[in-house]
């Protein structure tokens, strides 16, 4: 089972009723074996350009573990879906997700040395500096 992620968006005259759109598109992945992992949706945006006459688009992105034949029967069912607009299947690139999460714990860490514990002794200082000044200047 290889990871992907699909993005889908969905018909703006969908926002009322939603849950059965979307449960008809989670059963399109489980009928051909593949396992929901995540489910993120966007909400209704405004499209860059009309889709369908349609100026707004509901977006929906789904992380799935789909066996590698199966991505192409679900390509094909979900291009004759009314409710779905349009949609990509992406098979993300693990290796940089893991550096570019690396890459952010590594500049926290650098970040929270920089600041160490003698951070809150030069805010201290520097309020003390401020009041000094402004002290001065009233009298």
């Amino acid at each position: 089972m290889n990871k992907y992620e699909i993005g889908l968006l969905f018909d703006p005259g969908l926002e009322v009723d939603l849950d059965k759109a979307t449960s008809r598109v989670e059963k399109i992945f489980k009928d051909n074996g593949a396992k929901v992992v995540k489910v993120d949706n966007w909400g209704k945006r405004k499209l860059a350009y009309n889709i369908k006459k349609q100026d707004h688009a509901i977006y929906f992105f789904y992380d799935l573990e789909i066996p590698a034949l199966s991505v192409i029967k679900i390509e094909k069912v979900l291009n004759i879906t009314e409710e779905v607009l349009r949609f990509i299947i992406v098979r993300p690139d693990l290796k940089k997700m893991a550096r570019a999460e690396a890459a952010i714990n590594d500049r926290k860490k650098k970040q929270a040395e920089r600041e160490g514990p003698d951070s809150d002794k030069s805010a201290k200082k520097e309020t003390k500096e401020k009041t000094v000044v402004t002290e001065e200047t009233t009298v």
